[in-house]
């Protein structure tokens, strides 16, 4: 007998509105940075350096009409392991450490992305008073605050037995109703991570990394492939020229991309919710909501389990 269009046991039609959607303004222009990431916590003329730095690819970017702007793991630094020097146990003694340096940096930036009225998403090393520090992505609105700090959950071996604690908590944020995830580096290599952040609702995930890798950026392709959400990926710019920063689409297509060169720049991309580009619209609108659906209806019987 043929089933009624009324049946109740028929499947949702799949939807791809999220219910953060409603009122959006569904329209957010995202700038990937790639900048020069020093090595050396201890060096204050390079911290200021790199600090000077993002703050003029944020001025560009406010040209540009941009948003948000994403850098680097370890925008401000990222330590060289081998070159600090040893404490107890063979983790790397912080002691030398610019501290105050690396806080006025993160103030100038936080200050200056009010004054320009653009958000900023950028690395830095986060002090703890009893523990080694997080490997962070602070987060600053365009009214100058800082809204979230995304502790790095996943170390590398090198990470977490010589340099970091740990976080334990992804980070979402809102950006003109946007849903946007926080990722770094390592983390590429554990899709669960990912798969978390489809689970949030999120519309964009910002990978920022601190590595000469280019296998990483093919896998963070994947995940616009995979989970069909934007992707933003932050590489250092003296890496650029392996696998230069950019911005992925939903469906895993690369939308924009810095100059494969060794030198500071942005990538810029427009991220609708109402684009009428081909990949994006599979990808959000049929990919997306089919796939939960049939995670759904597979669950139910023990596919998942």
């Amino acid at each position: 007998m043929p089933r009624s269009t009324a049946d109740s046991s028929a499947p949702p039609t799949p939807r791809w509105d999220l219910p953060h959607h409603a009122g959006a303004v569904r329209h957010l222009r995202l700038a990937v940075a790639q900048s020069n990431v020093p090595e050396d916590p201890a060096n204050p003329a390079l911290l200021r350096a790199s600090g000077a730095q993002i703050r003029s690819l944020m001025r560009d970017a406010v040209v540009a009409g941009v948003r948000l702007v994403q850098f680097p793991e370890g925008a401000i630094v990222y330590p060289d392991p081998d070159t600090m020097p040893t404490g107890e146990l063979g983790r790397a003694s912080w002691a030398g450490a610019a501290w105050d340096v690396i806080g006025e940096e993160e103030e100038s930036i936080r200050l200056l992305a009010g004054e320009l009225g653009v958000w900023v998403a950028f690395g830095t090393i986060r002090p703890l008073p009893a523990a080694a520090p997080r490997n962070s992505l602070l987060v600053v609105s365009d009214h100058g605050e800082i809204v979230a700090r995304y502790d790095k959950r996943i170390l590398s071996h090198t990470e977490a037995t010589r340099l970091y604690s740990p976080g334990s908590e992804p980070v979402v944020f809102e950006v003109d109703g946007l849903r946007i995830g926080c990722a770094l580096c390592v983390e590429a290599n554990f899709p669960e991570l990912f798969d978390q952040y489809e689970a949030l609702d999120v519309d964009v995930v910002l990978l920022s990394v601190m590595v000469d890798d280019a296998a990483r950026a093919v896998v963070a392709q994947a995940y616009g492939t995979l989970f069909n959400y934007w992707i933003g990926y932050s590489v250092p710019a003296q890496f650029g020229r392996t696998a230069p920063a950019g911005i992925i689409g939903p469906g895993g297509r690369w939308l924009a991309r810095c100059p494969a060169a060794d030198r500071p720049g942005l990538a810029v991309m427009d991220l609708d919710l109402d684009a009428s580009d081909h990949d994006i619209t599979v990808g959000l609108r049929l990919a997306r909501p089919w796939r939960r659906l049939a995670r759904a209806q597979s669950r139910g019987v023990g596919l998942f389990d």
